[in-house]
């Protein structure tokens, strides 16, 4: 859930809290592999091939 559609301000608190956690986690690993992260469709790609091995569509085929 976004900052701005949580309905309480400790929800907000907390989705802003997991929105930077996330930010420092992505430029820590940046820095780890010395480029940057992909973004939308080609991160979630990436992600699923490093799982296993396989693409998100194979998987699903199977």
């Amino acid at each position: 859930m976004g900052v701005e559609q949580a309905p309480t301000a400790k929800g907000k608190q907390a989705a802003e809290g997991l929105r930077q956690a996330v930010a420092k986690d992505e430029r820590k690993t940046e820095v780890e592999t010395g480029h940057a992260l992909k973004k939308g469709a080609a991160r979630f790609e990436e992600r699923s091939k490093s799982s296993d091995g396989k693409s998100a569509g194979t998987k699903q085929k199977s």
